[in-house]
């Protein structure tokens, strides 16, 4: 934990006690501040109280005796409305800020790398914190990711912070000027918080924010939403900018050809690495997120032999695309982060024969980047309150079972895909949609995934062990 004494003495206000709220809180009274925390939450209120963290109502403090609201990430802070405590805050003239606002100014010394996007930004902030540690660097690797900033340890200046960064982490991240900055994609996604695609869009852009040379931009150009920023920020020319691509030569970038990672930033194309030796970044998305993660590496000082070495040993990430097991010849892929269609169908593109759990709370945007890889589907087992929608929307394309829980649809996909026997079977969670309806968080739904692939009779294979028998931990 990295404590807050730059606010020793001052009354700072903590809205919010999840992870990273009540992270933050935690590190201000570790510096001394007076804190003021809060939750809507009694559950969370109860949490704080056990970590001795002061509890005050905002919604009945005086405000003009503060001068900072720290606001969990998950909190309407802007468009298309505004939380009442941060509506409050703003009118006695407060900054309202995020936990990673925190690390940046007691950090400074230390050089921070930023990944954002609507999907792939996980893979891509592991392998790059992967890449820098294997490699000899001392980095810290968290933010949206999981492991809250503050719970980072502190770092010189040869440290480097490896953050993802969500939409609204970068709303709340005022100061940080990225010295490699990531954008890997932008799809639709929280438009209930953001309004429209322009504003998610703008909010995704505020990672280049006050970049100048030698910091550098690494931007996604396969789709137009980012390839447009990309082009708008050469145009500008304030920063060193490489396009990056997992599908087609892009001149001047980092880019990967039917899994062949090329390096181009120095004009010469060389071929770097065959991604396809690499199980744990299979698919065309995790080629872009590779050739991302090379080009950061790079920017930020990495010899290109090193990082290829790197890539080679990247563990990968649990519920994504993780292979939990073979059991009697079928392969079950636990991908319980894809929470929207354009994660699921990345999956999906991955794999020839299908038996698909999907389900749960929808999002906007429905099934429509699903349509190019329905042919890959032998079944749909269908859960949660997006069951009988989905189930619609794939009527007569796609043979589908309203299987209702988890449990269940494991258990009649593993049936029915030893019934066909096709080679190849492969069971994927890859549900397109939230966990909330059934579980706390898509972490929670994987796990439960893993233990029902865990518990089967019959004949397991690790996936991931080698000749000698040894096999690797993936759960990291």
């Amino acid at each position: 934990m990295i404590p807050m004494f730059p606010f020793a003495g001052i009354p700072v206000a903590v809205f919010g006690l999840g992870l990273s709220g009540l992270s933050a809180a935690k590190a201000l009274v570790e510096g001394e501040a007076d804190v003021w925390a809060w939750d809507d939450s009694e559950d969370a209120r109860a949490e704080a109280r056990k970590a001795d963290i002061p509890l005050v109502d905002l919604y009945r403090c005086n405000w003009r005796e503060l001068t900072t609201l720290v606001l969990s990430p998950g909190i309407p802070h802007g468009r298309p409305e505004e939380h009442p405590v941060v509506n409050m805050a703003r009118a006695a003239g407060l900054e309202v800020i995020g936990d990673t606002e925190l690390l940046v100014r007691s950090q400074r010394d230390a050089a921070f790398i930023g990944i954002t996007g609507t999907n792939g930004k996980s893979t891509t902030t592991a392998l790059i914190g992967h890449i820098l540690q294997v490699s000899g660097r001392a980095a810290e690797v968290g933010g949206n990711l999981g492991v809250p900033a503050l719970d980072l340890d502190p770092l010189g200046e040869e440290g480097a912070y490896v953050l993802e960064m969500s939409s609204f982490q970068l709303e709340l991240t005022v100061s940080v000027t990225f010295d490699v900055a990531v954008l890997l994609n932008i799809s639709p996604d929280h438009l209930d918080r953001h309004g429209t695609m322009d504003d998610y869009v703008a909010a995704k852009r505020l990672i280049f924010h006050r970049q100048t040379t030698p910091r550098t931009a690494v931007v996604g150009v396969d789709d137009d939403r980012s390839r447009a920023v990309y082009e708008d920020l050469k145009a500008q020319g304030d920063q060193v900018v490489v396009p990056i691509s997992g599908t087609r030569l892009i001149a001047g970038g980092v880019y990967a050809i039917d899994g062949m990672l090329h390096d181009d930033t120095e004009g010469q194309a060389v071929p770097v690495l065959d991604l396809k030796g690499v199980p744990t970044l299979p698919g065309a998305h995790n080629w872009q997120n590779a050739a991302a993660a090379y080009a950061a590496a790079k920017a930020a000082g990495t010899q290109p032999h090193v990082i290829m070495a790197c890539i080679q040993s990247y563990p990968g990430l649990v519920h994504r695309q993780e292979q939990v097991a073979v059991v009697d010849g079928v392969t079950y892929i636990n991908d319980s982060k894809a929470t929207n269609a354009d994660a699921a169908a990345k999956a999906l593109a991955c794999y020839d024969t299908i038996y698909w759990i999907a389900g749960g709370r929808s999002k906007e945007g429905g099934l429509e980047a699903l349509e190019p890889h329905l042919d890959r589907l032998r079944h749909a087992f269908l859960i949660g309150e997006a069951a009988e929608a989905f189930a619609k929307a794939l009527d007569g394309r796609v043979a589908t079972t309203l299987s209702g829980s988890l449990a269940a649809a494991v258990g009649q996909a593993r049936a029915l895909a030893l019934e066909d026997g096709a080679d190849g079977a492969v069971v994927l969670l890859s549900p397109a949609c939230a966990s909330f309806d059934q579980f706390k968080d898509f972490e929670a739904r994987g796990e439960v995934f893993r233990d029902l692939v865990e518990a089967m009779p019959g004949k397991h294979e690790n996936p991931y062990e080698d000749d000698s028998g040894a096999s690797g931990d993936r759960r990291t």
